[in-house]
């Protein structure tokens, strides 16, 4: 009998992981129920040959016939085209072996792949790290985002890369997704058998009907009400690849949630009024037609002052304030600053959406992005479906802890 395919003592989770991503990358669809599939019969099986890797990982990786050819890419440039010829007459003559240098490397591609999309926050980052928590106690309980089999297999690509028919499939979830928008305690309490403050006036009340002994405690717990949201999408030329994604996650906003949402590019523009159409590409037509300075220059610091001034200003009082721009900004790096304190001193939160703090070695060192730093309680990157969902997930969940 050969030696085993797999080295003894190998992480089959991240082994399992590493080689469904790559196949995602190569839009072959993977459930992660598939994922775990492949974990469990590496583990029964213990292969001892590369071709019974081959047919573990096809026979419960792949679900569809197109799918074939390209798994077999993959796993040809995985474990080397050497070692794969496509007919299984050469499968059966294939070595015992798995080369290490091709394990090493892969199992190292996971490690840095989960780590970047576990939402632990941005190294560069001033402020606690990010860590998204879905149990938001008695008062908010949200669901996890699920992803429809078609958008797991490009949940790690860019926005600009994305296909037609993947952009249509994932403006549909945005409409239809389960998102826990940001939600505030009022001064109003209720009743709630679970409330933790008691309520003397009703208890007592009720008292009155025991012959003025207590029997039942009345307790309350405070009346939950929507957060504002005011959302702010820049449409300049260098947000082209983003914006329309953008722009379906603003009408979700604002159909779904309680929220104002503006446009800018060389001026503000607001939006709430044709993003609330009840048709998905209605909405969007009329918004293309509203902005007319789309894909132009970009003014970032005015536009947050006309805002200010504006009298839709006073929407930001208390509220989560998105902004979604690169931070490539023609206004003064100090004008950005001013205008961005004024509106960190009048809002709730302030996060930033920048599609580039994805980037390899990104640092908002320079220019508008490091004057706006400072008075932005969050800095999130947006350029992936995994992005946005770990963004919409802290969006709900940070507005429940205090500065």
């Amino acid at each position: 009998m050969g030696e085993p395919a797999l080295a003894r003592g190998m992480d089959l989770a991240a082994f399992s992981i590493a080689l469904t991503m790559r196949l995602r990358a190569a839009r072959i669809p993977v459930t992660e129920g598939a994922a775990a599939e492949f974990a469990r019969a590496l583990a029964s099986l213990r292969p001892t040959s590369m071709s019974r890797l081959y047919w573990a990982a096809r026979l419960t990786l792949v679900r569809r016939q197109v799918d074939l050819a390209g798994f077999d890419r993959v796993f040809t440039g995985v474990f080397g085209a050497s070692l794969l010829a496509m007919d299984p007459n050469a499968r059966r003559a294939l070595r015992d072996s798995l080369p290490d240098s091709h394990i090493a490397a892969l199992l190292s591609r996971a490690g840095s792949d989960s780590t970047e999309s576990q939402g632990v926050g941005l190294p560069w980052a001033t402020m606690e790290a990010v860590r998204v928590t879905r149990d938001r106690g008695e008062e908010g309980p949200s669901l996890p985002l699920r992803l429809p089999g078609r958008l797991e297999a490009v949940e790690g690509l860019p926005f600009g890369e994305f296909r037609e028919d993947e952009l249509r499939a994932l403006r549909s979830w945005l409409d239809r997704a389960s998102v826990a928008w940001p939600q505030r305690r009022t001064r109003r309490r209720r009743r709630h058998p679970a409330g933790r403050r008691i309520a003397l006036r009703e208890t007592i009340a009720r008292s009155r009907r025991t012959g003025w002994e207590t029997l039942t405690i009345v307790r309350t717990r405070p009346v939950i009400r929507p957060r504002r949201m005011v959302m702010l999408c820049d449409v300049s030329q260098s947000m082209q690849p983003y914006t329309d994604v953008y722009l379906h996650l603003m009408r979700a906003a604002v159909t779904r949630g309680n929220a104002e949402v503006f446009a800018f590019s060389t001026r503000l523009t607001r939006l709430t009024a044709v993003l609330a159409h009840r048709s998905a590409e209605a909405a969007l037509a009329h918004a293309n037609d509203r902005v007319v300075d789309r894909f132009g220059g970009t003014h970032i610091g005015g536009s947050v002052r006309d805002l200010l001034a504006s009298h839709h200003g006073n929407a930001l009082r208390g509220a989560v304030v998105l902004i979604a721009s690169d931070g490539w900004d023609s206004d003064g790096p100090e004008e950005l600053g001013a205008a961005m304190a004024r509106l960190h001193r009048r809002a709730y939160r302030v996060i930033w959406l920048n599609p580039r703090a994805g980037a390899t070695g990104f640092e908002p060192l320079v220019g508008a992005m490091a004057a706006a730093l400072p008075y932005c309680d969050r800095l999130l990157a947006a350029d992936t479906l995994i992005a946005v969902r770990e963004a919409l997930e802290v969006i709900g969940t940070d507005a429940w802890r205090g500065r």
